[in-house]
């Protein structure tokens, strides 16, 4: 009876060891069946062209959907070279791409985006809204100025350059008579309509390209130029009296209203490369972004100061940055891979990863709503 039951249990425990042996086997493929298919479901860095933050930067979310019917379709993979918030209307924007043409949206949560069909589908350089009219529309595209005066359903060239070779490469308009229109070229001529496009004549001649053109927006009789060589000028329409300087060569401030404002920002280094200038709406201070520092102006370029990034100088290059419209206290830059925020001034800044592989090439800040922020992207290039 002993034997008998010693040997019941060897034989029971020999099968439960086949049968532990067994479920050994059928186990680890599916743990490891489970590791993988976890592992491949894990969320990937998304590489959109556009995302919004309504929380000043703290999350992302990608807003690349269009508006078509049927399959749905993005503009995930376009390269934006700069946007626009019409200025009669926060939620429409404009985004101009490096080769893709022109899109815009009139809500980006709920509408999508838009292909503007009246445009070439290549590099757009700048794109401006009239800020009594949103139908009037300026598009610069390689040499030619296009206007709509129906909401971007149509676009006529209104100003080109005979010369192919150069590009207009900024708009801007003047908000209090919007009329007055300016555009600068990588000639370096700043022409100006004071007919909505209909006639046109240089008021100035740099001796290297025009980067940006921005008409103050607490005086517009006082226009900012930025050179592609980090040149700050300034232009009071006010005491306008220089006759057309079409056949004229070369830098004149002999004439009257203009304004030189680089030699006091010789004592800062601002690098061999601008990057971005911005003027606050609300009090009128100036910011200038070159590859290796950034500096404020309160006094219409008067007098500067630097403005102290927690990157080294040498490599703190900025892609592009913005200010809250209504708190010049509040601002933001972007990188290639980081976005900056400083709530003080820039007394201090806190950082977050961009939410994607690609290069962080636009920033623009909705006026009404300066938690709103909008991310243009592009592929990085080396």
């Amino acid at each position: 009876m002993k034997v008998s039951l010693f040997k019941s249990f060897k034989s029971f425990k020999s099968a439960n060891k086949k049968i532990s042996l067994l479920a050994l086997f059928v186990l680890v493929p599916l743990i490891l069946s489970a590791c993988t298919v976890s592992t491949t479901n894990k969320k990937e860095v998304p590489d959109a062209s556009v995302f919004l933050s309504v929380n000043s930067g703290d999350t992302w979310r990608e807003a690349v959907a269009m508006a078509t019917v049927g399959q749905p379709q993005s503009i995930r993979d376009v390269n934006v070279k700069t946007m626009t918030i019409d200025p009669q209307d926060s939620k429409a924007v404009y985004l101009a791409t490096r080769e893709n043409g022109l899109y815009y949206t009139y809500n980006i949560v709920q509408d999508g985006w838009i292909k503007v069909k009246g445009l070439p589908s290549a590099a757009i350089n700048d794109v401006k809204v009239d800020p009594k009219n949103k139908c009037i529309i300026y598009a610069a595209v390689a040499n030619n100025l296009y206007r709509s005066e129906d909401c971007a359903r149509t676009f006529e060239v209104v100003f080109y350059d005979n010369n192919t070779g150069v590009t207009i490469n900024t708009i801007a308009i003047d908000h209090y008579n919007p009329r007055n229109v300016y555009i600068g070229t990588s000639r370096g001529e700043i022409i100006k309509t004071i007919d909505s496009g209909s006639s046109w004549r240089t008021i100035q001649r740099l001796n290297e390209g025009i980067k940006q053109l921005i008409v103050s927006p607490v005086d517009s009789r006082l226009i900012f130029v930025a050179s592609m060589r980090n040149k700050i000028y300034s232009f009071n329409t006010n005491s306008e009296t220089n006759p057309d300087l079409s056949d004229d060569i070369g830098l004149n401030f002999a004439i009257s209203g203009w304004t030189d404002l680089n030699p006091v920002l010789k004592e800062y280094d601002l690098g061999k490369t601008f990057r971005d200038f911005v003027v606050c709406a609300k009090d009128g201070t100036m910011f200038i972004a070159a590859n290796q520092a950034m500096v404020r102006s309160q006094d219409n370029g008067v007098t500067w100061e630097k403005i102290k990034l927690i990157q080294p100088e040498k490599e703190a290059v900025i892609n592009s940055m913005a200010v809250n419209p209504k708190d010049s206290s509040n601002i933001f830059y972007v990188t290639n891979t980081t976005f900056f925020r400083s709530t003080d001034g820039g007394v201090t800044w806190t950082t977050k990863k961009l939410p994607t592989h690609r290069s962080g090439q636009e920033l623009i800040v909705d006026f009404d709503y300066p938690n709103n922020l909008y991310l243009g992207t592009a592929v990085i290039t080396k």
